[in-house]
């Protein structure tokens, strides 16, 4: 079932690989960046889109975006392809219109709507880099502090020739530390982080060895991002979750943007499944949350990204505080704010984060300059959705072939 939704005004109409493959799709989109080239196959879907925009209304030509039934094609053509069970597309236009559109399915039975609940993976890191920005603005923190300041007494932090792990380096994935802890032994490949301890990270943390100087190299690293999310709630005196709720999530009406579901969330989440198709269950992320716990639904991440374009009041200011530019992540073309990832392509710079989990793959991408979004959700722990994404901002950037076959989830962040 296919649905077509539009608003004017706020998004939705209303009054965030941490996780399998995250990292390598996170490098893989921006190696595509650079060196993409057009598939073979992608010339029938550009003339299907240019023959669609040939007999747009005049309403659809000024839209940042093809027209609605060009882009169904795209998303029914990717779950025909097998990479995807279903897909809740989400596109926010300058006027700030917001269009809604679904393929595929949320499980047996059911069907996919703007409320469709998903997991989103890393894309909870550019929030906890909105908490935090949010936290240095009130005074309650700064970027430079070293991390060990917010730490128990008697939990050693790793540093190198006198140099500290900071706030600032974590949010910006150049503190040295691993994509995954050390010493994350997953007991369940289908559930691999619901055990991992504070315990278990003060451990890790006294037992790693930098292998080179903070601030010295982009490495992207899950357990960086969770330590930045626990500490922060440390510093405040409340769980993440609840601090994330206060400081981000209640002021920009996204109440559907939860790490504990309601049972009336649960009733809208819908199954994940692997990259092989077959329904896996969802995460746990207790000890790394601020790394790649939230659930959302489109509609509550357009009303994030919009409030990242112009939003007013604490959180939108903090939120683009975190989108600046702040170090270069393993190129010269792609820079990192505070967990923000800015690829700067021929036409203009494209702000975004991916995410996935065991059973999900999601795209969160802004045009700044242009005051556009997009937003892809999607049921399959497959080869992901960035591709798409990035298309839909920059159509100059080609499409990914489809995959030759699935490969298996490792169970890996």
């Amino acid at each position: 079932m296919t649905v077509s939704d539009r608003a004017r005004g706020e998004p939705g109409g209303r009054s965030d690989r941490l996780c399998t493959g995250a990292v390598e799709e996170t490098q893989a989109a921006a190696v595509w960046l650079q060196h993409c080239r057009p598939p073979r196959w992608l010339g029938r879907c550009v003339a299907l889109v240019a023959l669609l925009a040939a007999f747009a209304s005049p309403a659809a030509a000024q839209s940042a975006f093809p027209p609605d039934s060009a882009v169904q094609a795209l998303i029914e053509q990717r779950v025909k392809d097998g990479r995807a069970a279903g897909i809740v597309l989400g596109l926010l236009e300058p006027d700030g219109t917001t269009r809604v559109l679904t393929a595929g399915v949320a499980g047996p039975g059911r069907t996919l709507d703007r409320t469709s609940v998903f997991e989103i993976g890393s894309i909870t890191k550019v929030f906890t880099s909105a908490l935090l920005a949010d936290m240095v603005r009130r005074g309650e923190v700064a970027l430079d502090d070293p991390v060990a300041k917010y730490l128990p007494a008697g939990v050693t932090v790793p540093s190198r020739n006198g140099k500290q792990i900071t706030l600032e380096l974590l949010a910006t994935q150049h503190s040295g530390l691993p994509r995954l802890p050390t010493n994350l032994r997953m007991s369940s490949m289908l559930n691999p982080y619901a055990e991992y301890s504070v315990a278990q990270l003060y451990e890790f943390l006294g037992s790693y060895q930098l292998p080179r100087d903070p601030g010295a190299q982009f490495e992207y690293s899950n357990v960086g991002v969770g330590l930045l999310g626990h500490v922060l709630a440390l510093r405040a005196g409340r769980s993440y979750e609840e601090l994330l709720r206060e400081r981000i999530l209640q002021p920009l009406g996204m109440p559907h943007t939860v790490i504990t579901m309601t049972p009336e969330l649960r009733e809208r989440f819908v199954a994940g499944h692997n990259a092989l198709g077959d329904t896996v269950p969802p995460w746990d992320l207790p000890t790394l949350a601020g790394a790649g716990a939230l659930r959302s639904d489109v509609q509550d991440m357009l009303a994030f990204a919009a409030a990242a374009l112009r939003g007013t009041g604490p959180a939108g200011e903090a939120i683009r505080f975190a989108m600046q530019p702040r170090a270069e992540a393993g190129n010269a073309s792609t820079m990192i704010g505070l967990g923000w990832i800015r690829s700067t392509t021929q036409r203009d710079t494209i702000v975004w984060h991916n995410g996935g989990t065991g059973g999900f793959r999601a795209f969160l991408g802004l045009l700044p300059a242009r005051g556009i979004v997009v937003v892809l959700l999607t049921n399959s722990g497959g080869a992901g959705s960035a591709d798409l994404g990035l298309h839909l901002l920059d159509p100059s950037i080609p499409l990914a072939s489809p995959p030759r076959r699935p490969g298996a989830v490792s169970g890996r962040l």
